[in-house]
């Protein structure tokens, strides 16, 4: 076998993914590579690479170009085909893609045995260290006969279900969607599996802490003999680092898509990031669920070219996404009289309960959790689960720290509302701001606590700072120190300053924690005001420190009470 640690300067990074990802829908090894040597190569030297590796007919372009990058990238894929072919390995699928880096590329192809895979692709980064080389065919060979001599290694380690597994992706809204998905599993007398970024629970019971939204989670779940309905959350960063945990699933949601972690992993764009989440749907088996946001262009696009069953949900009854599913012999969860009620063709509609008896839409204010209702009941009814059950879930899954902890859960401290929700995105800071002012009112003046971890653009954290300053009366930063993710906290903090300041909001005061921000506004706020944490780091403490100050958590009446009284004249 070729070393792993032997010197390949073209080799920029080799990850094996176990299972589904990107670029096949099975397990598959990325290689991205340097390609800096193709690039300088001077015509002819590029032309006379590309006629011994079989590319006659290319046409390599000038050095340091898009079109030479391009033609590089067709170098690559011949090599990756070549030296697999010489090794024994016949009609290896290949799949590519260029970089924004001009100078890198990304080649991946699927793998059955670890070891012989790993070989392959140190072999291919040889083979480009080599190039230009008098015998291009010698050096293809001789890294062939390299591969040929290496161990097969393992198999993929992504498990093959023996129970129905619901995946659920998304931009913002997994946690609370996997959760009322694995409520109403419960409910049905399930012993339900759960991971996601808080932990692996097993019939309700968390049984390892920690960010489990990738495949060590799924596994984790599925390796339970008691369980007998897994709800795996699917973070984008587990796709992209390890593919997906599980050979195929019964159910997948993906809830939306928008703007976040742009910049890392190759993932440049929310059409990139679209791709990724869509992973999911194309391992959902055939006779399975899709389920998908037909207000999000982006993701109700994902159901173009699958196999399996399509499901929507909106809000909006006569959305456009509905009628079209609902003609192509699919399923829509809507609204409808201000009730969640469920479509099929030719069957009269089901009204399963009203909105505002679902404890986790808040009286159905919070517009995304009424969404992600509806996404939970075209889960829930996808993966078999009796109506009685998904309706029993909606209603008892409370928005409390309880059965959501860190979710939009709604406190009282004196007279002051005080929401502690996840919100670390645009998306989430626009979600968090319409339930500050649907539960304090007109005259009621809004506090917000904002903050982002570091890994987001420049762009992003900007906007976060811009539209909280812009939607809040008052706004102060709370530094997130175990976020910082590579950035500076004063960077960070000049950065939602910098877009408080684009919407007029100057001199936005600093404090060290996000509890420290939130108790400078509680000794600033009147009864009556409401007051906003977006809390990544710090939701025991806040917790913690509510109970002592007096705070109390509010149930579905104090919360139903607050939205009445903040939408009466």
């Amino acid at each position: 076998m070729v070393p792993l640690d032997a010197e390949r300067p073209s080799l920029v990074e080799l990850r094996v993914l176990e299972g589904a990802n990107l670029y096949f829908p099975r397990a598959a090894v990325k290689l991205t590579l340097d390609i800096s040597t193709l690039l300088a190569l001077p015509d002819a030297a590029a032309r006379e690479v590309g006629q011994s590796l079989g590319l006659a007919a290319a046409r390599p372009g000038s050095a340091g170009t898009g079109l030479r990058q391009r033609f590089a990238l067709r170098v690559v894929v011949a090599v990756v085909r070549r030296v697999a072919r010489e090794s024994g390995t016949s009609r290896l699928a290949v799949r590519s893609r260029p970089t924004t880096e001009l100078h890198r590329t990304v080649v991946a192809f699927p793998w059955r045995h670890r070891d012989r895979a790993q070989a392959l692709g140190h072999a291919v980064a040889g083979v480009l260290d080599a190039l230009p080389a008098e015998d291009v065919n010698a050096v293809v060979a001789a890294a062939a006969a390299l591969v040929r001599r290496s161990e097969l290694g393992d198999a993929p380690g992504a498990r093959r279900p023996h129970v129905p597994v619901v995946a659920v992706t998304g931009t913002n809204g997994k946690t609370t969607t996997s959760r009322m998905v694995a409520r109403m599993g419960r409910c049905a007398g399930l012993v339900v599996g759960w991971s996601s970024t808080d932990g692996v629970y097993i019939d309700g019971e968390l049984v390892e802490p920690g960010d489990y939204s990738g495949p060590s989670g799924a596994a984790r779940v599925l390796d339970d003999p008691r369980v007998r309905l897994a709800v795996t959350e699917t973070a984008r960063g587990g796709i992209l680092l390890r593919g997906l945990g599980v050979v195929h699933n019964d159910v997948s949601v993906v809830t939306n898509v928008s703007a976040d972690h742009l910049g890392q992993q190759g993932i440049d764009t929310v059409d990139q990031l679209a791709e990724v989440k869509a992973v999911v749907t194309r391992v959902t088996r055939a006779r399975g669920w899709v389920v998908l946001n037909g207000d999000d262009p982006r993701t109700f696009a994902m159901r173009l070219g699958l196999t399996a069953n399509v499901c929507v949900f909106s809000r909006d009854p006569e959305s456009p996404a509905l009628r079209k599913v609902l003609d192509e012999g699919g399923r829509a969860v809507t609204l409808i009289d201000g009730d969640i009620t469920v479509l099929e063709p030719r069957v009269e509609p089901d009204p399963l309960v009203p909105v505002v008896d679902v404890p986790m839409t808040l009286a159905g204010l919070s517009h995304v959790n009424v969404e992600n209702a509806l996404a939970a009941v075209g889960a829930g009814l996808g993966v078999g689960l009796p109506r009685a059950a998904v309706v029993d879930g909606l209603r008892s899954f409370r928005p409390g720290p309880e059965d959501n902890p860190g979710r939009m859960n709604v406190y009282e401290l004196n007279g002051v509302t005080v929401v502690v929700d996840l919100a670390h995105n645009e998306a989430g800071v626009a979600a968090l701001l319409e339930v500050l002012r649907g539960l304090g009112g007109l005259h009621a003046s809004v506090r917000l606590v904002m903050g982002t971890p570091g890994d987001r653009t420049d762009e992003i954290i900007r906007a976060v700072g811009e539209m909280a300053a812009r939607g809040a009366d008052q706004v102060v930063i709370g530094h997130k120190e175990h976020y910082l993710r590579g950035r500076d906290a004063d960077e960070l903090a000049e950065l939602l300053q910098e877009g408080a300041a684009a919407v007029g909001v100057h001199d936005v005061p600093v404090h060290a924690t996000e509890l420290a921000g939130l108790q400078a506004l509680v000794d600033q706020a009147v009864p009556g005001d409401v007051i906003g944490v977006m809390c990544h780091a710090e939701r025991g403490e806040i917790a913690a420190w509510l109970g002592s100050a007096g705070a109390t958590a509010d149930g579905p009446d104090e919360i139903r009470a607050k939205v009445l009284a903040a939408a009466a004249p």
